[in-house]
């Protein structure tokens, strides 16, 4: 039997039940991050109202450091909103796609897009050409960012996407068709003033992993990150001004932009950042920060309570909720009210959004049971989504594949085959969806509609791991 252990005393708040009575987020007509919680940052930190922390901390493997001040933010990103607005000809509700590691620009981009009111279209630096190829397509993005070491690989596709217009190209270098980004910035002015903006308003769109189909674009307002992610930052994280952050995500995914970007700033905390060329556990390891509500009761294996803001329930085929310990789909309930931070819709694609929802509830796309008092066990993706270094990728996908080989394959040794397989991955999808290990089998256990069975395939993974 696990004895509950409690966590330390919360900064912000009294205990769980305080942030479910007392959460109360006034959602006003129009709202912009930029404007209504950077630059009141700034103007604190200018009146000595604020900790002597930087908003931005970034080092890197070579001992490079940059700390930037509110007021230093917002400088740069002044000037980089002119590049887009005077130099680009970027209008707001444009697309700008970007793709950069995590370097100090990658955070410029991300207020000068709020200021510019051009719409945010993230991207990681492991794509291939033809994801490249479908996202530009799909978003009819006007404007890419991105380094030279993609740069060459985005030019193969850039025939293809009719709507791109400015290539803008982070580099100490020149290249034919991309304008330099840092030159460009030395040429415009830092005044500039932010657009006025909705709070419905699009701010950003991130793809999906597209493992049960093309990755679909999801949608997401200003006020939806830049007042919903108060619950991460105030309450999940506790975070404060006296507060140092550091978020490890890959800049391509929306965890990124909750924790690297929204969360902490909302709550003036310095965001901290190292770009490794790799992944260095060692590294990470020493000053790794995990978050849960303070001051709650810790049950080993659950993920908590429901946020504050949100009514989470386990739910049924037939929409209605589950009894407590039982297994269903966890959904948010958006009836008669829904949540302002959910996301707004997958673009485009209405039928895909409307198969989130089941009657009075947005399912979240995992399944889950809850307690008698009321915590959430998380039992699995509903489509088998899992996380592989920062990655959000179908297990067997990436973690194993299991094959069956046609008699012209049989006789290969089984090591050069293998090889061969996890190179193709790599080279028609991506670097870091190829299987880690592969293994051969006669058959593969399918249902009578011919679908398979990954649960029994599971099982067999798993009861070789525990033998």
């Amino acid at each position: 039997m696990c004895r509950s252990k409690t966590t330390s005393a919360p900064k912000n708040f009294s205990d769980y039940e305080s942030i479910k009575r007392d959460y109360n987020i006034r959602v006003p007509q129009r709202f912009n991050f930029a404007k209504d919680v950077l630059e009141q940052w700034e103007t604190k930190e200018k009146n000595g109202q604020r900790s002597s922390l930087p908003a931005l901390w970034w080092v890197n493997d070579s001992g490079e450091e940059v700390r930037w001040t509110f007021e230093e933010l917002g400088f740069h990103s002044r000037k980089l909103a002119n590049v887009l607005h005077q130099v680009c000809s970027l209008e707001k509700g444009d697309r700008v796609f970007l793709v950069l590691p995590r370097v100090p620009e990658w955070w410029l981009v991300n207020v000068a897009c709020l200021r510019t009111g051009t719409i945010l279209i993230p991207g990681t630096s492991q794509l291939t050409a033809r994801d490249i190829r479908h996202r530009l397509q799909a978003s009819g993005a006007k404007c890419v960012i991105t380094d030279e070491t993609l740069a060459p690989l985005l030019d193969t596709v850039a025939s293809d996407c009719p709507s791109i217009s400015t290539k803008l190209l982070l580099s100490h270098r020149s290249m034919h068709g991309w304008g330099n980004l840092t030159e460009l910035m030395g040429k415009v002015s830092d005044d500039h003033v932010c657009v006025d903006t909705r709070s419905d308003e699009p701010m950003t769109i991130f793809f999906t992993s597209g493992t049960t189909g093309s990755p679909k674009m999801t949608q997401h307002s200003h006020c939806s990150y830049g007042l919903g992610l108060t619950v991460n930052g105030r309450y999940w994280l506790d975070l404060t001004e006296q507060d140092v952050f550091w978020n490890t995500s890959d800049t391509g995914w929306a965890k990124s932009a909750w924790s690297s970007v929204f969360a902490p700033w909302i709550q003036g905390a310095c965001v901290f950042a190292h770009h490794m060329p790799r992944f260095d556990t060692s590294t990470v390891l020493k000053v790794l920060i995990a978050g849960t509500f303070k001051g709650m009761k810790i049950k080993p294996g659950s993920f908590g309570k429901a946020s504050p803001g949100y009514d989470v329930q386990v739910v049924g085929e037939d929409g209605s909720v589950v009894p407590h310990g039982q297994e269903g789909d966890l959904g948010i309930r958006v009836k008669p009210d829904r949540p302002f931070s959910l996301f707004t819709e997958y673009t485009g694609e209405p039928e895909r959004t409307a198969e989130c929802f089941r009657g009075d509830f947005y399912l979240t796309g995992d399944r889950g049971m809850m307690d008698n008092e009321g915590y959430l066990w998380f039992i699995g993706r509903a489509d088998d989504v899992i996380l592989s270094a920062g990655y959000r990728i179908g297990p067997f996908e990436v973690v194993k594949a299991f094959v069956v080989l046609t008699a012209d394959y049989k006789s290969r040794e089984d090591k050069e085959l293998i090889k061969e397989l996890q190179t193709h991955v790599k080279t028609v999808t991506a670097p870091y969806k190829y299987p880690r290990k592969i293994e051969f089998v006669d058959h593969l256990p399918k249902t009578v509609s011919g679908k398979i069975r990954r649960v029994e395939l599971r099982k067999k993974e798993w009861g070789q791991q525990t033998s």
